[in-house]
């Protein structure tokens, strides 16, 4: 595997490394994909692009009521937004069927599910858990490590059971959680090796990047070589806490950094903007250690235990990583920066789970921006989080900035996840996977 340095006059965007070929054959043909579709009647389910998807639910988001309303998401596999509606409120599924999303009928709220997310915090709050709404089953899932055995066991598995039948599940790991320091293009920093995730320019125009929060934390100075002289200095990092990402700004303030992605075997994939995640969602991760791979994206508001601290607010992901890939860009295959790798469990030859920093929380924590600044899909993200606080998610497109959402039990997710070859794009700016939070 190589890994291609970046230059101090001209920083090129994240994960270096080999690319995988698998992955590969699946971004770089379809990079500049069409995203919309059409029905052809009225009130008929119409065929949507999870960018689409994302724009329908953005307006249906402020006519439900959080009481009535309990998630959505994106079926690849039938190009359709499909939206969760509590009980058999027939007001709310003409609205839903007028706009041409699928109205289906379930039992929780995402209200009720963001009371049940806090339940869970108070009581079920060990190193090795994570848990987030996934509205395709319209639950939390709760997903244990290895390690959480015993007593600890027991105490979560109480604590799943008190929220009542049908509200949550629990589900064991093979891995174990944890920040995946170590090392796309690689960078190091205080013996750490972590990646580099999105290049982005502050508010008084000097040019950095983004990273884990956690990587953030271990070393104030970071060189793009082993050894290297120093090439950023670390101005923000947030982990534990809400989130794990990490502003370092460039030394040379005539760096020209790059808002592209490199994929390794001389490609790069040009990130146009920044933009919330879906479920359902087909992402592309790049880091340092591992080089390219794929997945989607499995659930939002994910918080995760790990032997640190809790970190809040995360994305949840299928995509493998390994030691070495924290910090490294999570994108679409049409140029938008999703996530920045914060950690999780198992690597790329047994799978496992993998949590992201969202970019859009990243770039408004730090008063950043990326690509052409946007923060958010056609006409602003959604993003509520079903994980710690209610809504799903939703943005995407040119203008609008990051978190919306539906307030507090507002909108919900965009994303299948049934289907590994969806529609990529839901806004944004192919996604840096960071880890850090708060500590400097």
């Amino acid at each position: 595997m190589s890994h291609r340095r970046i230059p101090k006059r001209k920083a090129i965007l994240a994960g270096a490394g080999a690319v995988g070929i698998a992955a590969a054959a699946i971004l770089l043909p379809n990079a500049n994909a069409s995203q919309d579709g059409s029905g052809d009647k009225k009130d008929n389910p119409r065929k949507l692009s999870a960018a689409s998807a994302s724009d329908l639910l953005q307006q249906l988001a402020k006519q439900l009521g959080e009481d009535s309303y309990g998630g959505a998401y994106y079926d690849a596999s039938k190009q359709q937004l499909v939206v969760n509606v509590v009980g058999d409120n027939n007001e709310v599924n003409v609205e839903v069927k007028k706009a041409g999303a699928v109205a289906r009928s379930v039992r929780n709220s995402l209200a009720s599910l963001k009371t049940a997310t806090r339940t869970l915090s108070s009581r079920a709050t060990v190193p090795g858990t994570a848990w987030a709404v996934d509205p395709r089953t319209n639950q939390i899932l709760v997903t244990a490590d290895r390690t959480v055995t015993g007593g600890r066991w027991d105490r979560v598995e109480s604590a799943v059971k008190s929220l009542g039948d049908g509200v949550a599940r629990v589900q064991k790991s093979r891995g174990e959680f944890k920040t995946f320091v170590e090392g796309g293009d690689a960078i190091f920093g205080g013996g750490a090796r972590c990646s580099l995730g999105f290049n982005v320019t502050t508010q008084d125009g000097t040019p950095g990047f983004l990273t884990a929060g956690h990587c953030g934390v271990a070393a104030r100075k970071w060189s793009d070589s082993q050894n290297g002289a120093p090439i950023g200095t670390v101005q923000d990092a947030v982990f534990p806490g809400n989130g794990d990402f990490a502003l370092v700004t460039y030394d040379d303030p005539n760096t020209q950094a790059a808002s592209s992605v490199n994929v390794g075997n001389g490609q790069k994939v040009d990130i146009k903007q920044a933009a919330e995640a879906a479920v359902g969602q087909q992402v592309f991760r790049m880091g340092s250690t591992t080089g390219l791979h794929d997945g989607q994206i499995t659930g939002l508001n994910a918080t995760v235990n790990y032997p640190e601290g809790t970190v809040t607010g995360l994305i949840q992901t299928n995509v493998c990583a390994e030691p070495g890939d924290s910090g490294g860009a999570m994108f679409t295959r049409d140029g938008n920066a999703v996530g920045l790798t914060s950690g999780g469990s198992g690597d790329c030859t047994a799978g496992g789970e993998t949590f992201f920093q969202p970019v859009t929380t990243a770039l408004q924590a730090v008063g950043a921006q990326i690509g052409n600044g946007g923060a958010g899909g056609n006409g602003g993200a959604v993003n509520a989080g079903a994980g710690d606080g209610g809504a799903g998610n939703a943005g995407a497109g040119d203008g609008g900035a990051g978190n919306a959402g539906a307030g507090d039990g507002g909108a919900g997710n965009v994303g299948d996840g049934d289907d590994g070859g969806a529609d990529a794009g839901v806004g944004g700016n192919g996604g840096a996977v960071n880890e850090n939070r708060r500590h400097g």
